[in-house]
């Protein structure tokens, strides 16, 4: 079965955990600060907390923002679940806006409607692999006093306006997951703009621990002492991982650009096809292409999924809309309220798509698509 994603691993990642294995630390130590740093000069350079999941950074984020009880969430229901949950488990109340018809972003206009005086975060996923429209939300969020977050999972390496991704809005989530951009294994990480929100994702992915001498409330112990102010969680990231992710940064330029040229391959082959719709890209956006999600129009979507994995092609669907999932469905959420999510849904197909996919696998998915269509 050819996957719809998969890691690229060569030779230079093996020696780089080797290394860490070969050495002192394989939990957070050398490596992880490194990685943390390449992450950092990524993003714009501003600080990066590493973490071992990209469902991790969105709970870490979330509560390095101060969400709880009382405070509103608007984000998308074309995610993965976690965009919303994380916020849900804190107690805050999570707001669904509709997307945009053509790109399955998540639309201003949309947010601008859901907005109230208790909304504390807009959360924007960079489907597909390029930026949300950033600008128009942080003015939405500057209105009523939010902050905007980007769940950035599939647009590592990726940019808008000049600006790279992590520098497009106040708190940044990534992924790198092993069908992600680059991975660490499993593995994430949060940008911040704000030192101060910096510093608290830190403690909180670190169990909670203040290690700053200023700060203690007990003074009169001994130079091993640390103490924990609030309630925290370990999510951090290993040595191993961040070694992985070092390397893996090396290549990220080479992943981007092939992602690229798959993509051109496939827009090239669809865009006059009737029965299919190409993704949009938009202006002022350089994507770095994670899924290539095309639209079976027709009510086919489900025939063409079962006959591209009868011939072995690993096509995936990105992603149910979030409130349909039974833990939102439950707290009274109902189905009706994002049509353009729900439609995009009902036709959206991921084709297969990562860096060492070759030509020849990329031919096959197209003859075979096409063929299904025709």
């Amino acid at each position: 079965m050819l996957p719809y994603g998969r890691q690229s691993i060569a030779e230079e990642d093996i020696e780089a955990v080797s290394a860490v294995l070969r050495g002192d630390w394989l939990t957070t130590g050398p490596a992880v600060t490194a990685f943390e740093q390449a992450i950092s000069e990524l993003a714009g350079g501003h600080r990066a907390v590493s973490c071992t999941s990209g469902t991790a950074a969105l709970h870490i984020a979330y509560a390095a923002l101060g969400l709880g009880p009382g405070d509103e969430v608007v984000t998308t229901p074309m995610t993965f679940v976690a965009t919303a949950s994380c916020a849900a488990m804190l107690g805050a109340k999570v707001v669904f806006a509709d997307i945009q018809e053509d790109t399955a972003l998540l639309d201003p206009d949309a947010v601008a409607a859901a907005l109230t005086p208790q909304t504390k975060v807009i959360a924007a996923v960079d489907y597909a692999g390029q930026a949300a429209d950033y600008p128009a939300l942080q003015t939405l969020a500057d209105r009523v006093g939010a902050r905007t977050l980007a769940d950035a999972a599939h647009s590592v390496g990726g940019s808008a306006y000049g600006h790279p991704v992590g520098d497009l809005a106040d708190v940044t989530t990534m992924s790198f997951f092993p069908t992600k951009n680059l991975t660490t294994g499993e593995g994430g990480a949060v940008v911040c703009k704000d030192p101060a929100v910096a510093q608290r994702a830190h403690e909180f992915h670190f169990i909670g621990l203040v290690r700053d001498p200023s700060r203690f409330e007990l003074t009169d112990e001994g130079p091993w002492h640390q103490e924990v102010h609030e309630y925290g969680v370990n999510y951090r990231l290993t040595d191993l991982g961040a070694a992985l992710g070092l390397s893996q940064l090396r290549r990220l330029a080479e992943f981007k650009r092939r992602r690229a040229e798959i993509t051109a391959r496939y827009n090239a082959a669809f865009a006059d096809v009737d029965g299919l719709r190409t993704p949009v890209q938009r202006a002022g956006v350089d994507p770095m292409w994670h899924l290539y999600p095309v639209r079976v129009l027709g009510g086919r979507r489900r025939e063409v999924f079962e006959a591209m994995r009868a011939a072995g092609i690993g096509v995936q669907v990105n992603y149910i809309p979030v409130y349909w999932h039974p833990v939102f469905a439950h707290q009274g959420y109902r189905r009706g309220q994002c049509p353009n999510a729900e439609r995009f849904y009902a036709e959206e197909l991921s084709l297969p798509l990562f860096p060492d996919l070759t030509d020849s696998d990329v031919d096959r998915v197209i003859e075979t698509l096409l063929n299904l269509i025709g």
